[in-house]
């Protein structure tokens, strides 16, 4: 007796739904994966076929929703039924198209997964926005709309957003998605433009080497006519305060949320601030310009993530030219070479101390200086491992300030940004990057010889 399932032989199992469920990661992950590149190449979409504008019009309907408010759950199961009955409505037409299965099963399991019953009401393709001059969320939603009903069929693209993030030795994600480590000791501005001006400073963590880490962050948000006056907030270590530098915890005329909010729901400020763990952890949240900014204590150093419209990040002049996030840190204040670390025990600032004998293993004693520890390369790995399963470049990042400073609180640092990369980063598909040489960047989505190759394979599923 043969087992039943993926692996059964017989014509019947061409058209049963377990097929469908067998190979449904693999169709999500191909669909993913050439998404952004030469779908096309092998694949006829009739014009009749609009399941682009089924999904066009799902994230009209969902892109202003969020967690935090009440009715976030029903609104969000209205938009599922939605998209359902498009789908339906253009089956036959799309019978051969692979991104319309694709999203079938994808609607499917977003239903299972909310518990979203099939039978219900649906939303509206074309739902009220109540417009707010000071909520970003609302006002580029209303611009949307307004240039949708006079686009006469043009394609109209919503701006997008862009993220930053600094951490560790220290590590910098540039809005590019280019990953850098520097040294930048002193003031450096990471953002400066009409909108808000972040700046961080660095000190050295080592005597006698050149790493460094953030121990001040400062950032000023500039006045924005009608919704809030400038406001300065400022973070230095031991001391990570829950307002800003003139006592207020939000500035600005109530607006409805737009934005996780410590979970809260109805009215907030234009602008405020939200304590996730008194002395350790704040976020700022100006929902007037729809930036979001992360502000950790961890050890003795600070980390940053900011999530910010990519129209707001590149309103500044020439003068506001030099920002670590829009262009990196200068050749000059690079360590890393071409995004690749060196991941070997350190020869400054921190001495080994190697056991006695004629024959000397590879194994390295670990000993304490100053609440310091010596990490060999295996040590290193095995505790960063503890807390990124995936050896990217957050992995090796931690690696590398193990060996470099000897402080354990560098892991904490690197689980911590990756987790605030995730929730603010606004592209899934990019949160992976995996440095240089190595062996973990071939399975990188972005890589040639995968693509060709899902692209093949692509080509046969069509063909069968």
């Amino acid at each position: 007796m043969g087992r039943a399932g993926c692996c059964s032989s017989g014509a019947e199992r061409l058209a049963s739904p377990s097929l469908a469920r067998c190979f449904r990661p693999l169709l999500v992950l191909i669909i993913a994966l050439t998404s952004a590149g030469r779908i096309g190449q092998c694949q006829v979409i009739t014009p009749q076929c609009r399941i682009q504008k089924c999904t066009t019009d799902f994230v009209s309907l969902t892109s202003h929703l969020t967690p935090a408010v009440d009715d976030f759950h029903v609104e969000f199961c209205k938009a599922l039924r939605a998209y359902s009955a498009c789908t339906q409505r253009t089956a036959k037409s799309c019978r051969g198209n692979l991104v319309f299965h694709s999203a079938v099963l994808g609607i499917s399991d977003l239903m299972s997964q909310r518990n979203c019953s099939r039978d219900g009401p649906t939303s509206s393709t074309h739902p009220e926005v109540h417009h707010e001059p000071c909520n970003y969320y609302s006002r580029t939603q209303h611009a949307h709309t307004h240039a949708h009903a006079h686009s006469h069929g043009h394609n109209i693209s919503r701006a997008g957003f862009l993220f930053c993030g600094l951490f560790g030795d220290p590590h910098l994600r540039t809005f590019k998605d280019s990953f850098q480590t520097c040294k930048v000791e002193g003031a450096w501005p990471l953002i400066d433009n009409t909108y808000l001006s972040v700046q961080v400073t660095n000190v050295p963590v080592v005597t006698g080497s050149s790493a460094t880490a953030t121990n001040k962050i400062t950032v000023i948000f500039k006045p924005y006519e009608g919704c809030t006056e400038q406001r300065v907030y400022q973070a230095v270590t031991d001391n990570i305060p829950a307002a800003f530098d003139d006592g207020t915890v939000s500035s600005g005329d109530p607006i409805h949320v737009s934005a996780g909010a410590d979970g809260a729901s109805g009215k907030v400020r234009a602008l405020w601030i939200s304590e996730r763990s008194p002395g350790h952890h704040v976020e700022l949240h100006a929902g007037y310009i729809g930036v979001t900014v992360i502000v950790r204590q961890l050890g003795r150093y600070l980390t940053l993530a900011v999530r910010i419209p990519e129209e707001m990040a590149h309103a500044y002049d020439d003068t506001q030219d030099l920002q670590l996030c829009l262009n990196g840190c200068p050749s000059g204040e690079r360590i890393d070479q071409g995004g690749h670390l060196p991941l070997s025990p350190p020869s400054v600032g921190l001495q080994l101390q190697r056991p006695h004998g004629p024959r000397y293993s590879t194994q390295i004693q670990l000993s304490s200086h100053g609440g310091r520890q010596i990490f060999t390369t295996d040590a290193a790995k095995d505790r960063c491992r503890e807390q990124l399963e995936v050896q990217d470049i957050y992995f090796h990042s931690c690696v590398f300030d193990l060996l470099t400073t000897g402080d354990a609180n560098f892991t904490v640092a690197a689980y911590s940004a990756q987790k605030d990369m995730e929730s603010l980063h606004p592209h899934r598909d990019r949160w992976r990057i995996y440095p240089r040489g190595s062996s973990t960047s071939t399975l990188h989505p972005h890589g040639r010889p995968l693509r060709l190759f899902t692209l093949l394979l692509l080509c046969a599923l069509s063909a069968l």
